[in-house]
């Protein structure tokens, strides 16, 4: 019988050079055989569990590399596709004024970038209109103050012939004259009330209510803007002679934006009204924010084939300026229930995908790199086939960071 074989590998490995003395004394006490030079035959573990990467970090260490976390859950697997896409302002809190009149430019009271109150002035425009219109309006008041006379008069009148019927002093035909003289006097004085009321509403049209600019003359007509917001765009320059219609100043709400994307019509089939949109300006790719697809155009863009869809940031959200260019995943329709996880939490270490798993250690923390075989992939999450477990703490951010402090512990000089 040979006494090393029934020792257990493990704890041969862990008596070392010990061990190795007391085999040769076995062997010599048992009669075992030995080389020349009395060395024990080698013992070569083939099932060698591979090298664990794991590492403690300092809360110090923690606190520097700026960890963020989340958890491998099983969700809905949703594809998404990755297309590029615009802020723009919402269509409904854009508003391009335009001219109401005829006639000059005199000034112009606000830049690209001014913000504005609702009421505001925005342009001047000299315009034969405006004096029509108070012309209009003088003569209205007079004829207004006339036919209150006649009005008046005409009531007198039939209040008289009224009385002297009573005292048998009237026949009754000429009280109905009276009456009849008193209903036409009414009408006409409403007609002129109608007209005054026509002329005040034509000014107020072209002057507006509100504070009016100090450099503003009778011969002015007075644009106004009816929104708050911030100028967008401006194409009114003094001196230039414009016809109603034609547009001087845009003002829309920078705090109301949606983002516009085109997809091919492939990809839309699975994209729908409420669908989530993962987005990220183009100047800051890690700065993720979310919206939510609220309109699918139901035709396909004649020249690029392709089909608008228009995502709401969510309430809250301030994604960044107009006319400013994004990256956006949309996700379709839900599947399947699939373990995922971030997909930055998924890293390759030296010719390996691992997932780098944290577990707290006191105020310090205690990773490991967690070899896994990965699925598929949508938008910012990637699918775990095997080698995590439901509920694992992963890191999502800095996950880099903690991977070459496992590298680093890899190295024969690493701490």
């Amino acid at each position: 019988m040979i006494m090393p074989s029934t020792l257990p590998i493990p704890l041969f490995r862990r008596l070392g050079a010990a061990g190795l003395l007391l085999s040769s004394a076995l062997l010599a006490n048992c009669g075992g055989s030995s080389d020349a030079a009395g060395t024990p035959p080698a013992t070569v573990d083939a099932d060698a569990p591979p090298t664990v990467d794991t590492a403690t970090l300092s809360a110090q260490s923690v606190a520097i590399g700026g960890f963020t976390y989340d958890t491998a859950r099983m969700v809905p697997w949703q594809s998404a596709v990755t297309v590029p896409g615009r802020l723009m302002l919402d269509p409904s809190a854009l508003e391009t004024i335009g001219s109401i009149t005829e006639g000059r430019i005199t000034h112009v009271l606000v830049r690209v970038g001014d913000r504005v109150q609702a009421g505001q002035v925005l342009v001047l425009i000299h315009s034969h209109e405006i004096m029509d219109a108070r012309g209009a309006l003088a003569g209205a008041i007079a004829k207004l103050s006339a036919a209150e006379a006649e009005r008046d008069l005409a009531v007198s009148a039939a209040d008289r012939a009224a009385r002297l019927l009573e005292a048998k002093a009237m026949s009754r035909a000429e009280v109905e004259r009276a009456d009849v003289v008193r209903r036409v006097a009414a009408a006409t004085y409403a007609q002129a009330l109608a007209e005054r009321d026509r002329a005040v509403a034509m000014i107020d049209h072209l002057v507006g209510k509100g504070k009016v600019p100090a450099l503003a003359d009778e011969h002015d007509v007075l644009i106004r803007t009816p929104i708050g917001g911030v100028v967008t765009s401006r194409v009114a320059q003094p001196g230039t002679v414009v016809l109603p219609g034609t547009p001087l100043v845009s003002v829309g709400n920078p705090d109301r934006l949606q983002l516009q994307m085109h997809v091919s019509a492939e990809a839309a089939a699975g994209v729908q009204v409420g669908a989530t949109v993962r987005f990220a300006l183009t100047e800051s790719p890690t700065s993720k924010m979310s919206a939510t697809v609220t309109r699918l155009a139901p035709t396909v863009d004649t020249l690029t084939r392709t089909i608008e869809v228009i995502a709401v940031p969510t309430r809250g959200v301030r994604p960044g300026r107009a006319e400013s260019f994004v990256q956006a995943d949309i996700s379709g329709r839900g599947g399947a229930l699939a373990l995922v996880v971030p997909a930055s939490s998924v890293q390759a270490l030296e010719g390996d995908t691992v997932v780098i798993v944290a577990d707290q250690r006191g105020e310090g923390l205690h990773i490991e790199a967690v070899r896994v075989r990965t699925g598929r992939r949508a938008g910012d999450r990637t699918e775990i086939l095997s080698g995590l477990s439901l509920g694992r703490r992963v890191i999502s951010g800095s996950a880099a960071i903690a991977k070459a402090e496992l590298i680093k512990r890899r190295s024969p000089d690493g701490a």
